[in-house]
């Protein structure tokens, strides 16, 4: 087991455990949570043992193997597969007994060695390194892609299926759903639930917490405090707790009495539909955790909108995706096909689907940073757009402070005629910017010196000085904690105006969407189901990849060996062996190649840059599928000749 006793652990002067006492047992799965700066990572750090404690004891079992995600991203270029295989330890360590053992020519060690490598499962290994890979969200045609010819999301993905790749009695995570979209959560909650060692897991995801954990491990006031369940349960204790202490509990009845109004009132408004009774639990829990929720120190509320167009805007058979440049013979490169929907006034819409489907392309193009290809958006007048980009965070100017932000938007929207009656003045945007904790010297500290969170206030800060009343959110939460993430769904929740909102956070998405859209196959349709349908949908899929790689390796296995009779016949089919592996390299590289397209569109700003990107992609595209349907001739064509 792992014990703390009396531990006090300091980073510089900052105590960050002062007298700290717990005990894990083998086999818990725990959630590490406490606020930011608390000293959840330099707990991971005591535990890994790149920190050592100041005072008191300390100690994890010295046999216990250890799993950890690397935070470098990976510079290698070993094909994906061959990369995370490496992070079997056991295996790597027994093939290299395996290569010494041959070398010194003993009989004995060699015997043990390949027992030892028969008994670390490289039987199976490449089949357990695929499909951990197919699990995180890759498709089958990058399994053997070169690590560096992925974009750094997706390597860090692989550093997470090398970690997972590990055998180890103590695994420890820290944020692993960063770099993940919904599906591939979804797949790495099951892993981590079948995981038979101890976890130790830093997340601001609710629902992942609550999936895969058990006992919450809370850092409160630099003291550990241990509760039995999961973080849903952490906080029903921590609310008790809170009710009891009357002081606190006074303080808070005016915040409570409010939350508890627009609870009322937006149950009230849910219709019996699946995806709002969703929603209506999501508000039940909110209205149990009261108290919990008026204890965070940062709330934030959206103006009411000057006006609420209906519809808010009309899509009429539009396709979207990047244009090509002028003077390009090339057409565009078009994502998704023939919408045809509107979005009403009050609408609250959650937008599903895989990565790579058009869920961001869908919404750059709503809100204006890409036209469509075809068709035409027909917005209704006076349409004020707050448009949250995955990307924002990089829009910002890293040398320039929040108040030389705000600043700048006062000057762009009064060019372009849109201010909407806000304070110009600039201790009026002080004082907005203290709303969203930007108080004091931090008005005036460079952006790029704030930590990621920091930088979504921001953002958040300037969206809602806009006072929007079409709200455009692609994975908003990304940078923030779970205090801000609760208040990012209250504020939802009171907002006048239309959401859409694109997120793996899926306590947001229930606690704010009444219906979804579903982006997939290059089309638009409302997904009839709640967020459980979909999940199963995704783990449906999971295991369908899963049985694909089984299948796939039994294959290989049970093949038999070539027979020496194909001697006569290899002068007919050498040649079409030979065609297809440069058909097979030549496609290797187009994959690499519009896999770093696809990055670059992602960050693109200027249109034109845009246009470039997406007509290189095209045609990247096009050629690939060129050469699909020539591997796929040339297949046919030699298994023919060698049968």
């Amino acid at each position: 087991m792992i014990t703390l006793k009396n531990v006090t652990l300091r980073r510089g002067a900052k105590v960050l455990l002062d007298n700290a006492s717990v005990t894990l047992n083998p086999g818990e799965k725990v959630g590490l949570v406490g606020r930011n700066g608390a000293g959840k990572s330099s707990l991971f750090a005591l535990l890994d043992g790149s920190l050592h404690e100041d005072s008191g004891e300390f100690s994890v079992p010295a046999q216990w193997r250890m799993g950890q995600v690397a935070q470098d991203m990976p510079e290698t270029d070993l094909g994906a597969t061959d990369f995370v295989i490496q992070g079997d330890t056991r295996l790597v360590a027994a093939q290299a007994e395996v290569t010494a053992a041959e070398a010194s020519d003993d009989g004995d060690r060699m015997a043990h060695a390949y027992m030892e490598l028969h008994d670390a499962g490289a039987h199976d290994a490449a089949a357990r390194a695929q499909a951990l890979i197919l699990g995180l969200g890759f498709q089958t045609t990058e399994l053997d892609r070169p690590v560096n010819s992925f974009s750094g999301g997706w390597r860090m993905r692989l550093q997470l299926a090398r970690a997972l790749m590990c055998p180890s009695d103590l695994l420890l995570l820290d944020e692993p759903t960063n770099h993940l979209d919904l599906d591939a959560l979804v797949w790495l909650e099951a892993w981590l639930k079948r995981f038979e060692g101890t976890l130790l897991v830093i997340s601001h995801d609710r629902e992942f917490l609550d999936a895969v954990t058990q006992v919450t491990l809370h850092i409160d006031q630099a003291r550990l405090v241990r509760y039995g369940g999961n973080y849903s349960r952490f906080e029903d204790m921590r609310a008790e707790q809170m009710e009891l202490q009357q002081n606190a509990y006074a303080r808070q009845q005016e915040k409570i009495a409010h939350l508890q109004k627009f609870i009322a009132r937006f149950k009230a408004k849910a219709s019996k539909a699946r995806q709002a009774q969703s929603r209506v639990k999501a508000l039940d829990r909110m209205e149990k955790i009261a108290p919990l929720l008026a204890e965070a120190e940062f709330s934030f509320a959206f103006s009411e909108p000057a006006n609420l167009p209906n519809p808010m805007l009309s899509m009429q058979d539009i396709s979207v995706g990047y244009p090509a440049p002028e003077g390009s013979t090339a057409g565009p490169a078009v994502i998704v096909r023939r919408i045809s929907r509107s979005v009403l006034a009050g609408q609250r819409i959650g937008i599903l689907g895989a990565n790579g489907q058009g869920k961001s392309t869908l919404v750059k193009t709503i809100a204006r940073t890409l036209a469509p290809i075809e068709g035409e958006i027909v917005e209704g007048r006076g349409l004020n757009i707050g448009y949250f980009a995955q990307q924002e965070l990089d829009v910002l100017r890293p040398a320039d402070s929040p108040l030389e932000h705000m600043i700048a938007l006062v000057r762009t929207l009064t060019a372009a005629g849109r201010l909407a009656g806000q304070a110009t003045r600039e201790q009026d945007l002080r004082s907005f910017l203290g709303t969203f904790n930007f108080s004091g010297d931090m008005v005036k500290q460079a952006v790029g010196s704030m930590s990621g969170g920091e930088k979504a206030r921001l953002v958040l800060c300037m969206i809602v000085w806009q006072r929007p009343n079409l709200l455009l959110l692609d994975e908003p939460t990304n940078h923030l904690d779970l205090a801000t993430r609760e208040a990012l769904a209250m504020a939802l929740n009171e907002f006048e105006g239309t959401v859409m909102l694109v997120s793996h956070d899926r306590a947001l998405l229930r606690s704010v969407c009444d219906e979804f859209w579903m982006v997939s196959r290059g089309g638009v349709a409302p997904f009839d189901g709640d967020l459980d349908d979909y999940q199963r949908y995704l783990l449906d899929e999971a295991r369908r990849q899963r049985e694909l790689v089984r299948q796939a390796a039994q294959a290989v296995v049970a093949s038999p060996p070539p027979a020496p009779v194909v001697r006569t016949e290899s002068r007919s089919a050498a040649p079409l062996r030979s065609e297809l592996q440069r058909v097979e390299a030549r496609m290797q590289t187009l994959q690499g190649q519009g896999t770093e397209l696809e990055a670059r569109l992602g960050a693109a700003a200027r249109p034109a840059d845009i246009a470039e990107v997406g007509v290189q992609l095209q045609q990247v595209q096009q050629e690939l599928q060129q050469l699909e349907d020539r591997w796929l001739d040339l297949s046919a064509r030699l298994e023919a000749v060698e049968a």
